[in-house]
């Protein structure tokens, strides 16, 4: 297959000349870059003859219905992440059109940041390097906790639940499992009401969809032992922000640990911010230098495959490729 690339994607060096250094040489292929300060529908004459795209991570230059209809020859929209937000997937399953991610390329990026930020609560890493820098010294409020005596919940047991399940056994803690689809066996399953009140931590790692927006909101966190901490390096909107500060104003929370929120930037004037009890990340979870040449790597095969004449691997809206 030769055809037409277009890329919306603007990161981690995947340029036209990379794309075409690490492509198979097909001299009909076409590259079209679309940057992030363009707007798509000014470039509707590179969508009409698109093959491939690229999908944007910026949310303002989503994919949607009205620009999936103006791809007729489109054969795979690739998600160049984990999550798929960049295109309306639903739309392009009604138009015949296989929507594919790049799974599992940060897990162990993503997993590493969780179990650490949880160290970090319970034992107060920045509570000490202050309490020091200022002349302090003792353990008067950096008491914590043990990760061998809690209980962490991991609710969505993919790639990434799955790697921070295992760095958790390595520390003796107990694990629970909330997800539709068990995929590991000897772990311990539960519902998700279940899972909520057994967990001491909840780690999210949820995808954000209609079912489960704001999912973790007033009744679910009200459900956990107090003194319990959320993790979420999952998806920003599937927990309720507003009702997390509720639960740690309350007391019934000590402590949450974020990568990802409901609304990227996060606020200036987000009751989130200022708070000891709250480490904030900006959305960087994922971002090693291991996972940059995973990504990479991850991209370059599949994009050489789908040119070769191959299936498009790892389509997450159910559509058959159409036949050539």
């Amino acid at each position: 297959m030769t055809g037409h690339i277009v890329s919306f994607y603007d990161l981690n060096d995947i340029t036209e000349a990379e794309l075409r250094k690490h492509l198979p040489d097909l001299p009909d292929l076409r590259i079209t870059e679309i940057g992030p300060e363009q707007d798509p529908a000014d470039h509707l004459d590179a969508l009409a003859t698109a093959t491939i795209v690229l999908a944007p991570l910026e949310k303002e230059r989503r994919i949607d219905a009205g620009l999936l209809d103006a791809m007729p020859r489109c054969e795979l929209v690739q998600s160049v992440a984990v999550g798929f937000d960049g295109v309306d997937h639903l739309a392009a399953a009604e138009r015949g059109i296989p929507v594919a991610n790049l799974p599992g390329f940060n897990a162990d990026a993503v997993a590493d940041w969780t179990v650490g930020s949880l160290l970090s609560l319970l034992r107060h890493y920045a509570g000490g390097h202050r309490k020091v820098e200022s002349g302090g010294w003792g353990p008067e409020g950096l008491r914590g906790r043990d990760l061998a005596a809690l209980t962490v919940g991991i609710l969505g047991f993919g790639n990434i639940g799955r790697a921070v399940a295992r760095r958790l056994d390595g520390f003796g803690a107990r694990v629970v499992v909330h997800d539709p689809v068990p995929s590991e066996p000897g772990r311990e399953y539960l519902p998700l009401a279940e899972a909520v009140a057994a967990a001491d931590v909840l780690s999210l790692h949820l995808p954000l969809n209609t079912a489960t927006r704001g999912l973790i909101g007033d009744e679910l966190l009200a459900r956990m032992p107090r003194g319990g901490y959320v993790l979420n390096a999952g998806r920003g909107g599937v927990l309720d922000e507003r009702a997390l500060v509720r639960a740690l104003d309350s007391g019934r929370l000590a402590g949450a640990a974020l990568d990802v929120f409901e609304q990227e930037p996060l606020p200036a004037d987000s009751p989130l911010r200022g708070r000891a009890d709250v480490l904030l990340n900006p959305h960087t979870a994922g971002v090693t230098w291991d996972a940059y040449h995973n990504l990479r790597g991850a991209l370059f095969a599949k994009l050489g495959a789908v040119l070769a004449g191959e299936r498009p691997a790892d389509v997450v809206n159910g559509v058959e490729p159409r036949p050539r």
